[in-house]
C-alpha cells in the first residue's frame, strides 16, 4: 500500500505555512485591537451662551453605533452628523470615521466631556472650559459686526500673542471680503481652521465664524493692529413684487470694520543672562545615541541625536544645539538640521533636530560638554534652563579580524518583511505549533543546503564569470573615478552609492565609510560633510579615489593571505 504524502513539495509547504499564518494574523488582529476613538472639540474655552462642536474620531469601524446619552447631563445636543473617508497610500489602505456633534453648554466651569460606548469600544475622556456670557455693546439694527481681541496685550518681544476675530451675521451675506490684520516688525501666522457656532448677544441670535492668528512681534514698545475691514453682500427679500425673470432676494453692500489694538510689547527681562533670547510655554530638550558610548571603537562612528521642542515659538527662534567641536582625537561629521513647524488652533509648536556622527580616531576617554538653553517661560513668568549634563564617551581600539563586521549603530536600511513576519510567528508560537516546527525543519533544511554549496565551491575550480552585479560594480569604479579626476561631489557621491550598494548593501555615505579602511573613511565622511555640511568648501577628489584604490589593493592581498593558510586550517 502506496501512502501519498499531503505535502508534495516544498513549495505546497510553504503555501500550507503562509495560508496558516495568514489566517492566525487575521484573527488576531480582529480579537486583540479595540477602536481607538479620539475626542476633540473646535475651541476651548466656550461661552456658556455658545455653540461648539464635538467630534469623535476613529481610524477604524468601531464595535456599534455610538450613545451619546451620557453627553445630555451638562450639554444640549444641537444635531449630530457622520462623515466617513478612505485613502490608500503606499499599498495600505486607512479608514477614518468621525461623529459630528454641535452642542451648547448647560452651565458655567470645568465640563467633563464623559467616555461614550461604541458598542465594546469607548472613547477618550476629555474635558471643556465653559465661561459666563460676555456681555457686547451691540445697537439694534446691527445685522453684522467684527469683533477682534488679543492675548496677551503686554507680551515679551518675540514672545506669542493670540489675536482672535470674530464675525457675528443675523443675515444671508454673499461675496464677504475680509483682508488679513496687519502688524508691522511681526511674525504673522494663521492658526488652524476657521469655526463656525452660534450665540446670543443681548438677547439676538447670531452666527458666528471664528479664526485665530499668532503674532510674534519682533521689536518692544508700542505696535498697533490695524483694523480689519469686511465688505459683503447683505441679501433682503424683495417684498414688493415677484419677478419670474430675476431673482426674488436683492442685495446690499455694507462695510464694517473691526478696532484697532495697541501691543505694549516689552524687551527680555533683566534676568535674562542668555546669549539666545528665547521665550515659549513649553520647552522640552533631549539627546539620543545610535549605540553604547560607553564601548565605542576606534574608527567606527556613533550618530548623536539632539532635538528640541518648543510650543509657543518659530523653528527660527530655536538655536542651534551642537556644541561639539571637531578634533583630531574625535572627529565629528554634523548633518543637515530638521527644522518642522505646526500651526495647531492653541498656538505653534517648533522643533528641530541635528544628527552629529562621531568618530574616535585614538581608544581613551572623550568628554562632551553640557548643553545648557535658557528661555523664558511665558506661564510662569520665569527664566529656565533646558539642560543636557556632559557626557562622556569611552573608545577602545578593534582587534584584526578576516572581515569587518557590520557596525550596528549604522542601520538605516528599513527592516525587510521577512523579518517582521518571523517575528509575528515566533510571537503566536504557542498557538501554531506546526508552523513552528516547519519554520525549524525548513530552516535547517536551507542551512544544510548552503553549507553543502560552499563546500562543494570551495573545493572546485574557480571560473571567474562576470555577473550583472560585477559589471555595474565596475561601471561605478570607473564613474568614481571620473568625478574625483573632474572633482564632481555630487557624482562621487551616487558612484559610492552604488558601490556600497553592492559590497556592503549599505544605502548611504556614512554606512559605507564604517567599513573601509581609516584614509578611505576620513575621505568619504570628508565627501558627506562637503555636500550636506553648513559650511560648504570646494571639494577636490584626487585624494579620495588614491584611498580608493590603496583600499581596493589591501583588500586583494588581505584575500590572497587568506586563501594561501587554507591548507594549514585544513590540516
Amino acid at each position: 500500500m502506496t501512502i501519498k504524502p499531503f505535502f508534495k513539495s516544498d513549495i505546497h509547504i510553504s503555501l500550507f505555512a503562509a495560508l496558516i499564518f495568514l489566517i492566525i494574523v487575521t484573527y488576531g488582529i480582529q480579537e486583540c485591537y479595540a477602536a481607538d476613538i479620539r475626542v476633540s472639540v473646535d475651541r476651548n474655552p466656550v461661552s456658556v451662551e455658545d455653540s461648539f462642536q464635538i467630534t469623535f474620531t476613529a481610524q477604524q469601524a468601531p464595535d456599534d453605533d455610538p450613545d451619546f446619552s451620557p453627553l445630555e447631563q451638562d450639554f444640549a445636543i444641537i444635531s449630530q452628523s457622520t462623515s466617513t473617508s478612505s485613502s490608500w497610500i503606499n499599498g495600505k489602505s486607512t479608514k477614518v470615521v468621525q461623529w459630528i456633534l454641535n452642542v451648547m453648554a448647560k452651565q458655567v466651569g470645568s465640563l467633563a466631556i464623559p467616555p461614550i460606548k461604541f458598542g465594546k469600544d469607548v472613547s477618550q475622556a476629555s474635558t471643556i472650559l465653559v465661561a459666563d456670557k460676555t456681555a457686547k455693546k451691540v445697537d439694534a439694527d446691527e445685522d453684522l459686526f467684527i469683533d477682534v481681541e488679543v492675548t496677551p496685550q503686554n507680551p515679551y518681544i518675540q514672545s506669542q500673542v493670540f489675536y482672535t476675530m470674530r464675525l457675528y451675521t443675523r443675515v444671508n451675506i454673499s461675496q464677504a471680503r475680509l483682508n488679513e490684520p496687519e502688524l508691522s516688525d511681526a511674525v504673522i501666522e494663521r492658526l488652524g481652521e476657521d469655526s463656525n457656532y452660534t450665540t446670543q448677544v443681548n438677547g439676538i441670535n447670531y452666527s458666528v465664524t471664528e479664526r485665530k492668528y499668532a503674532f510674534f512681534p519682533q521689536k518692544s514698545g508700542k505696535l498697533t493692529i490695524k483694523p480689519l475691514m469686511l465688505t459683503a453682500e447683505i441679501l433682503v427679500n424683495n417684498a414688493q413684487g415677484f419677478n419670474p425673470f430675476f431673482n426674488s432676494q436683492m442685495g446690499k453692500t455694507k462695510r464694517v470694520e473691526s478696532k484697532a489694538i495697541t501691543l505694549d510689547v516689552k524687551p527680555a527681562p533683566p534676568e535674562f543672562k542668555g546669549t539666545h533670547w528665547l521665550s515659549a510655554e513649553q520647552l522640552v530638550l533631549k539627546q539620543d545615541w545610535s549605540g553604547d558610548i560607553a564601548k565605542l571603537k576606534v574608527g567606527e562612528p556613533i550618530t548623536r541625536t539632539l532635538s528640541i521642542t518648543a510650543k509657543g515659538t518659530t523653528v527660527g527662534q530655536l538655536p542651534e544645539l551642537n556644541t561639539t567641536e571637531t578634533s583630531e582625537q574625535l572627529k565629528a561629521y554634523p548633518d543637515q538640521p530638521v527644522l518642522q513647524e505646526q500651526k495647531k488652533v492653541d498656538g505653534l509648536i517648533a522643533f528641530r533636530e541635528e544628527k552629529i556622527a562621531l568618530i574616535p580616531s585614538k581608544s581613551g576617554t572623550y568628554q562632551l560638554p553640557a548643553i545648557e538653553i535658557p528661555w523664558f517661560n511665558t506661564q510662569t513668568q520665569k527664566v529656565e534652563i533646558a539642560k543636557i549634563p556632559e557626557v562622556t564617551l569611552e573608545s577602545s581600539s578593534v582587534a584584526k579580524q578576516s572581515e569587518p563586521e557590520p557596525i550596528a549603530t549604522q542601520v538605516v536600511a528599513p527592516v525587510e518583511t521577512p523579518k517582521i513576519e518571523s517575528l509575528a510567528m515566533a510571537n503566536n508560537n504557542q498557538e501554531t505549533p506546526i508552523w513552528l516546527w516547519v519554520s525549524v525543519f525548513l530552516g535547517l533544511g536551507w542551512l544544510i543546503t548552503l553549507i553543502v554549496f560552499l563546500r562543494s565551491r570551495q573545493s572546485k575550480s574557480t571560473v571567474v564569470i562576470e555577473t550583472e552585479s560585477e559589471i555595474n560594480l565596475k561601471a561605478a569604479v570607473k564613474t568614481l573615478k571620473d568625478a574625483c579626476a573632474n572633482n564632481d561631489a555630487i557624482t562621487a557621491k551616487n558612484a559610492l552609492l552604488v558601490w556600497g550598494k553592492q559590497k556592503f548593501d549599505s544605502h548611504n555615505l556614512g554606512a559605507i565609510a564604517g567599513f573601509c579602511d581609516a584614509r578611505l573613511r576620513d575621505e568619504i565622511l570628508l565627501l558627506n560633510q562637503t555636500l550636506y555640511g553648513k559650511d560648504s568648501t570646494t571639494w577636490q577628489g584626487k585624494k579620495l579615489f588614491q584611498a580608493f584604490t590603496e583600499n581596493k589593493a589591501r583588500a586583494a592581498v588581505k584575500v590572497t593571505e587568506d586563501k594561501s593558510l587554507e591548507p594549514l586550517y585544513k590540516i
